[in-house]
């Protein structure tokens, strides 16, 4: 069996946390108030109920596509967390942190084997029938 991708592992568990994260800010702060309007909670994390639903759902979707779609959902998540994270409010660390495993999640391990770039061509021979058999050689005495 072949070991998971960067970017299949990065979806399945950075989901998985993301959807515990967004579930249990919701005991810390669940008001939809304004974006700035934050609550600090889960070890310095800043939640209120925006993020926590954000989080929960970009979490649950890596979950669903962590076996058909983790790449271009680690390359989506990687740009928005990053982008969040130099941008937006709420805690900068924890989102260029996710961001930034996500880019590289993406684009690979150095040194990986890229899947599908070296393809195996399978050719399908002729029947032997066309083929002179060896005929058996007989006795001349």
């Amino acid at each position: 069996m072949e070991p998971a991708s960067p970017a299949r592992l990065y979806a399945s568990l950075l989901g998985a946390l993301l959807v515990i994260l967004g579930i249990v800010g919701f005991f810390y702060d669940a008001s939809f108030t304004s974006l700035d309007d934050l609550q600090t909670g889960l070890g310095g994390i800043e939640v209120n109920a925006w993020f926590n639903l954000f989080y929960a759902l970009t979490g649950a979707v890596g979950v669903l596509v962590a076996g058909v779609a983790s790449r271009p959902y680690s390359l989506a998540v990687g740009l928005l967390y990053t982008l969040l994270g130099i941008f937006g409010p709420g805690t900068e660390w924890l989102h260029l942190v996710i961001g930034i495993l996500g880019l590289l999640a993406a684009a690979g391990a150095p040194g990986e084997k890229k899947r599908g770039s070296k393809r195996t061509k399978y050719v399908q021979k002729e029947p032997r029938d066309s083929e002179a058999r060896a005929q058996p050689v007989r006795n001349r005495a």
